[in-house]
């Protein structure tokens, strides 16, 4: 009973959550998309493995996934499966423990940023994407 209007807009909320969670990562992977040399580039100054793939990698999950997600298609395998992706960026990204201030103190709050998204990923992959989604359907 004390949690009744949460009960009743359940799969609105989790809607919003599906757009809120995904809509940094499409607009991210657009950019990559658009810039792929560019991506390419920069992951390889980041010393990521494969930078040509790992771009692609980035591009696929970040903008066609992303969208996929907030469709809410597949949500609770692909949202595990984007919880990886984050923890994976968040480690070659965004690797504070190698670095002083003032790089390590900005990288230390985006790396959390970057937990505190695989941890909205993660409730995604149990609750589901709820009515108003593809899976719903």
């Amino acid at each position: 009973m004390r949690y009744t209007l949460f009960d009743n807009q359940r799969d609105v909320i989790i809607l919003l959550a599906r757009i809120l969670l995904m809509i940094l990562f499409v607009m991210s992977g657009w950019s990559k998309l658009t810039g792929f040399d560019g991506t390419v580039d920069y992951l390889a100054s980041l010393g990521a493995p494969l930078p040509a793939v790992a771009a692609a990698v980035a591009v696929v999950m970040e903008f066609f996934v992303a969208i996929i997600l907030i469709l809410g298609f597949y949500t609770r395998p692909l949202a595990f499966l984007f919880a990886l992706f984050v923890i994976g960026t968040a480690v070659i990204g965004h690797p504070f423990w190698n670095m002083v201030d003032p790089a390590k103190a900005a990288n230390t709050v985006q790396f959390f940023k970057n937990m505190s998204i695989v941890g909205g990923l993660l409730l995604l992959s149990v609750t589901g994407a709820g009515r108003f989604s593809v899976d719903g359907r």
